[in-house]
């Protein structure tokens, strides 16, 4: 199945929720879509480098979903654009993999597993892969159950490496106007139930 008609499904965007995208995108400086046009061009090259075939309409289902985001909660708190933009951009992608595994053609029997494996560089097995992936698609279902102010934290509570994460989490106390303790009692207690909840998820599977 083409994966643009799989997005048709879609509802289409409204004027309103991509005007909110571009401002969102231009992140305070009107670029005249500028900001978009490249962020555009960054996504269809992150998933062209994963052999993906169809580049161009998962980077416009990446802003698709991000736009209708902002349409629904107004704002996104994670920072800068760009990184919130990679964020829903591999949970695409990895409904696209899915989405070549239960549609595989009769000529090519085996390719998706070999181009999976070959695009994400790793030695795991299919089946670890396939655990994985499982993981990673109950835990996007989780985050959307969550308040938009509570998935926010949590993305930006756990991202970055070490040195990087704790001066994120400063910045992020404070302009939440509370202390590092309890930023990191609200960020254990998102955790825990992402975690129930995934646990769930897989369990019904």
């Amino acid at each position: 199945m083409p994966t643009r008609q799989v997005f048709r499904e879609e509802p289409a965007l409204t004027q309103f929720a991509f005007t909110r995208l571009l401002e969102w995108l231009d992140d305070g400086v009107d670029s005249h879509g500028e900001r978009y046009l490249e962020m555009r061009r960054r996504l269809v090259t992150y998933f062209d480098r994963r052999n993906r075939r169809a580049a161009d309409d998962l980077a416009d289902e990446t802003f698709n979903r991000i736009a209708r985001t902002l349409e629904q909660t107004g704002t996104i708190a994670v920072t800068p654009p760009a990184r919130y933009c990679y964020v829903v951009a591999r949970f695409v992608l990895l409904e696209d993999y899915r989405r070549d595994r239960r549609h595989v053609p009769l000529d090519e029997p085996r390719s998706i597993e070999h181009a999976v494996a070959h695009s994400l560089a790793i030695a795991e097995n299919a089946e670890q892969f396939a655990a994985r992936e499982d993981r990673l698609d109950c835990l996007d279902r989780c985050l959307q159950t969550l308040r938009p102010d509570q998935r926010d934290l949590a993305i930006e509570y756990y991202r970055d490496a070490k040195r990087q994460r704790i001066e994120r989490r400063r910045d992020l106390a404070s302009r939440l106007g509370i202390s590092m303790n309890a930023l990191g009692i609200r960020a254990c207690r998102i955790r825990e139930a992402l975690m129930t909840c995934v646990e769930a998820c897989r369990g019904t599977r």
